[in-house]
């Protein structure tokens, strides 16, 4: 088969062996897989595959099955697929455990589905499963305008609460037609500010960010009392001094997760939370794929420069 390779922190299009499947496994021909920020991590040497995974990018993809690995039970050749991965995505055929697989969301194309499973399996994982925000609470989401950000605002919104965002202005008015109640220019505007002021001084219940050090000390002045914090990305650097003082007067808490190198087990325990509880939500169209562009699998050096410039909104899709 053939997939993408990284050479000298460059992406190229090479002839590998075939993935086998192996216990509790199969194999999935790939029709389309999504560009993440960690991809880009990847290919620059910052952030490599945990020991097992593939070592081709991509952290999701969708497809058809076509082979069964022994121990698999529930899943048959010829099915319709998408995937939660730990590597992989970018190539023709990929070796995936049987728990993190997740039908193709009902009304939905292949291209489609294959934006999902990544970003819903974070932002369930976390705003749900771990921060377990209630229809009366205040989401406050870093980076609106990704990914992560643009499906986190659908998710609050479905769920009944209110989403406020920071993102480049230029955004703004798609980020608010998704549901968001407030969007913040994070060059020009203070956040924190806003926040405040869009809450009455309350603040926000949950905090998603993606940014990491440099907005540590300015979500805690943005935190509501019994507030949580959940750092999910690093852009903004990865050490940064915590006031315990100002945490402990909001009653708060902070905590840091990731998702691609966690055991199998629990990654079967999200994908399957995701099921029961997102899925209906994307077939009853409360939740909808937001597609920034397309590329050919060959081309992925192209999409990965678009990722790199932040001017995208929403996913970025390499297709077959």
């Amino acid at each position: 088969m053939q997939a993408i390779v990284i050479e000298d922190k460059q992406l190229v299009w090479a002839e590998v062996p075939d993935p086998e499947p192996g216990d509790g496994e199969v194999i999935v021909d790939v029709t389309a897989s999504a560009v993440n920020r960690a991809d880009v991590l990847q290919r620059q040497g910052f952030y490599p595959p945990p020991p097992g995974a593939s070592d081709y990018p991509g952290l999701e993809c969708s497809g058809v099955i076509s082979a069964v690995g022994p121990g698999v039970d529930g899943h048959h050749v010829g099915e319709r697929v998408c995937a939660l991965l730990a590597g992989g995505g970018y190539a023709e055929k990929v070796a995936v455990p049987a728990g993190q697989l997740l039908p193709v969301p009902a009304g939905l194309s292949l291209v489609e589905a294959a934006t999902l499973p990544e970003v819903a399996c974070t932002v369930w994982s976390n705003v749900v499963d771990r921060d377990r925000l209630r229809t009366d609470e205040t989401l406050l989401v870093h980076g609106g305008g990704s990914g992560i950000g643009t499906f986190a605002i659908q998710l609050g919104v479905a769920l009944g609460a209110t989403v406020l965002v920071t993102a480049r202005a230029e955004k703004h008015e798609r980020l608010l037609a998704l549901g968001a109640s407030l969007a913040v220019d994070y060059k020009t505007q203070d956040f924190v500010r806003e926040v405040l002021a869009f809450t009455d001084g309350r603040g926000a219940d949950v905090i998603l960010d993606i940014v990491g050090a440099k907005y540590l000390a300015r979500n805690i002045e943005s935190l509501a009392p019994n507030g949580r914090i959940t750092v999910i990305g690093m852009q903004g650097g990865s050490k940064a001094e915590l006031d315990l003082g100002a945490l402990m007067a909001k009653r708060g808490r902070v905590s840091s997760t990731s998702l691609r190198a966690r055991p199998t087990a629990d990654k079967a325990r999200i994908v399957a939370g995701v099921r029961d509880q997102v899925w209906p939500l994307v077939a009853a169209g409360l939740i909808k794929p937001i597609i920034n562009s397309t590329f050919p699998l060959a081309e992925a050096a192209e999409a990965h420069r678009l990722m790199e410039s932040s001017d995208h909104l929403g996913k970025i899709v390499l297709t077959r």
